[in-house]
């Protein structure tokens, strides 16, 4: 979902992965605490001691957001809902559902029991500072488990703001959703407060450059712009969900597509058919029977200097279950090997026989009109 991951463990039967990036927030998060905190509330420890428990409140806070994604997770399978696993990345983690609750009730208790494994962490972990104090214990064990109440406690507090799709914004999106019965409507009401949150927050953080420096603005601007880039996400992924939902493919095909022949030249196809046509993606078919396909990815691979001599028989994708679909398959379907998948253009093939095609783009025509009926609705 995010970048390169690698599955790190098993927990409660979800694998546990780790992006890439968090080893950069890993790196930053430590060398902040050795340079900063640590120093202010260890003065008299050694730069080595300082290191030493900043890298064991990062492990800390690592294990924190893996139970946080694992209350999501738990509850989740609690409803019956899939979870693909759990993922920690550059902006924290996230419990990969892959489906999403049909019930504002589900939402509401799988998104607020993260804050509240949260909370429960932040109180245990206040707890043990202060037991730690009373019974005279190490100062960098209390230094460290007063860095991990508080740090619990801001974790919970932030993924409360109602910034879709943060905890808070899922249980602001349920309510709305139970309200008007509309999870499409809500979702939408939910995107745009999370955005005049985003902006807010990049805003402060220009502001904070102004006044403290690159530091002190530079990470509320980065959240921001995540919180804004995947509140749009998944408010398209859920237009998509809901105005597709009962459709097929034959809903979105194009019907009577511009097909090739195997015994044309690529300079033929480019000159009469391609930029004719203003076609990227063709069948190929000869006697009615559908062979496979040729597009410009294909024809880019061959010098401009052979297209003349080299037949489209010569260079053909033949047809095969990656790149064809029947007619009556799910949206949904199509979508999710869009996503999964580098491909976005596909042959409608039923009993061997070709019905059409269908590309991203025609995704997106049926998307736009969909969209504009719905807000007219």
């Amino acid at each position: 979902m995010w970048g390169q991951s690698f599955r790190i463990a098993r927990l409660a039967g979800f694998d546990i992965k780790m992006d890439a990036s968090w080893l950069l927030i890993a790196a930053l998060i430590t060398w902040s605490l050795s340079a900063g905190y640590f120093p202010d509330t260890l003065p008299d420890a050694t730069q080595a001691m300082h290191l030493a428990a900043a890298f064991l409140a990062m492990i800390g806070l690592f294990l924190s957001l893996i139970l946080h994604e694992l209350a999501h997770a738990l509850m989740a399978r609690h409803y019956g809902l899939s979870i693909a696993g759990i993922t920690l990345f550059l902006f924290g983690g996230v419990a990969e559902m892959e489906t999403e609750p049909g019930d504002p009730t589900v939402e509401i208790w799988v998104a607020a029991v993260g804050p509240l494994a949260s909370l429960v962490l932040a109180a245990l972990f206040w707890s043990s500072t202060t037991l730690g104090e009373v019974l005279g214990a190490g100062t960098v064990a209390v230094s460290i488990l007063a860095y991990l109440a508080a740090i619990n406690l801001v974790l919970a507090l932030f993924n409360m703001v109602p910034a879709f799709p943060l905890d808070g914004g899922r249980v602001f999106r349920a309510v709305v959703w139970r309200h008007t019965g509309d999870l499409l409507a809500a979702t939408r009401r939910a995107a745009d407060v999370s955005a005049i949150f985003s902006w807010c927050l990049i805003a402060l953080g220009v502001i904070a450059i102004f006044n403290a420096g690159l530091g002190a603005g530079l990470w509320p601007i980065l959240v921001g712009l995540f919180l804004l880039a995947v509140g749009r996400a998944s408010l398209q992924q859920t237009e998509m969900r809901e105005l597709f939902s009962g459709r097929t493919v034959a809903d979105l095909m194009t019907r009577n597509p511009v097909v090739v022949r195997p015994n044309q030249s690529l300079a033929e196809v480019v000159n009469r058919v391609f930029l004719t046509e203003g076609v990227s993606f063709a069948p190929v078919v000869e006697d009615l029977e559908l062979l496979g396909y040729l597009d410009l990815h294909i024809i880019r691979r061959i010098d401009r200097e052979h297209w003349a001599n080299t037949m489209v028989e010569d260079v053909i994708e033949g047809l095969a279950p990656d790149n064809a679909l029947s007619p009556d398959t799910p949206a949904q379907t199509l979508l999710d090997r869009m996503s999964t998948s580098d491909r976005r253009k596909f042959l409608v093939v039923e009993q061997g026989s070709l019905r059409g095609v269908v590309t991203i783009s025609d995704v997106t025509a049926h998307l736009n009109v969909a969209r504009q009926l719905a807000v007219r609705a």
